[in-house]
């Protein structure tokens, strides 16, 4: 395994070991204070950390499970497992956003209740001001380390800051007899989170069905012409496994190069896309060009 990698794997792990901590702990606090102090958005928002418990769980096994080495059933290793749980991490956003979005609408129809206790309001400023920190941490080190499951986790960590800072509204609200900013804070809140799942979906799904950046194939294939004896790419192609890409290309040489110098020139077009590249592997195909008379 590319030590690399494994290294890279263990700093998302902490990432998300990190967000199931602090999620543990700020849903015991809110539902807590949520039930003492009469507050449904703090309930609410403490629920909503505790399916980020189950998502964070999800893209830790994740993870882990992309650390096995390649075995005879996976013989290009288990990088993607990384991808699909990130996925999972977006079926579970994308519920709770709905959830939220449930929630306010039929609040509108129930009428405002008594306002709660303040202390409600500043544990739900705290929380916010905690994701927030939490999500420029698993942020940073999701780009660092280039980890789709940890991206996704981030995401998810600016999702409920935002969920917390509709929470205080509402509560805030409520002491100034503004009952509907609960459930419009909510509303958009929950929209965003819907929105934030379904961006992940989108590029977890891209990634499993062998979808690929256009413009760095376009790259790729740029390099490989740019190799001394290459003198066409036939057919380029690459895909993502977890944070690196795999790529197969086919490139022509002239048809008098003894095999020796063919094999050189391959293996020059796999250095050079590895070098300019976050790329794992690299499958060079050579054939004669028969445009070029010997």
């Amino acid at each position: 395994m590319d030590q690399e990698r494994f290294d890279n794997l263990k700093l998302g792990e902490k990432g998300a070991m990190l967000s199931i901590a602090v999620y543990l702990i700020l849903s015991i606090i809110k539902l807590v204070i949520g039930f003492s102090a009469g507050s449904e958005a703090l309930r609410a928002d403490g629920l909503n950390n505790v399916t980020d418990i189950v998502a964070s769980i999800a893209v830790l096994i994740g993870l882990k499970l992309s650390q096995k080495p390649a075995d005879a059933n996976h013989p290009y290793g288990h990088w993607r497992a990384e991808t699909v749980a990130s996925l999972v991490a977006s079926f579970i956003i994308i519920a709770v956003g709905l959830q939220v979005v449930f929630t306010a609408v039929t609040s509108v129809f129930q009428g405002s209740a008594e306002a709660p206790d303040m202390i409600s309001a500043w544990t739900a400023g705290f929380s916010a001001i905690i994701m927030y920190f939490v999500y420029r941490y698993n942020n940073n080190l999701g780009k660092r380390i280039n980890s789709q499951a940890l991206k996704a986790a981030a995401k998810d960590n600016l999702s409920d800051a935002w969920v917390s800072i509709a929470a205080l509204i509402g509560i805030v609200g409520a002491q100034f007899y503004l009952p509907w900013l609960d459930p419009l804070a909510a509303l958009l809140v929950g929209l965003l989170i819907c929105k934030t799942g379904w961006g992940i979906f989108w590029e977890a799904t891209h990634d499993l069905t062998d979808g690929f950046d256009e413009e760095l194939i376009k790259s790729f294939k740029d390099t490989a012409l740019d190799v001394e004896g290459v003198t066409e790419v036939r057919d380029i192609r690459a895909r993502n496994y977890g944070n690196r890409a795999v790529v197969d290309v086919v490139v022509l040489v002239r048809p008098d190069l003894d095999i020796q110098l063919a094999h050189d020139i391959s293996t020059e077009v796999e250095d050079q896309l590895m070098e300019h590249y976050d790329v794992s592997d690299v499958h060079v195909h050579v054939e004669p060009n028969p445009k070029i008379c010997p």
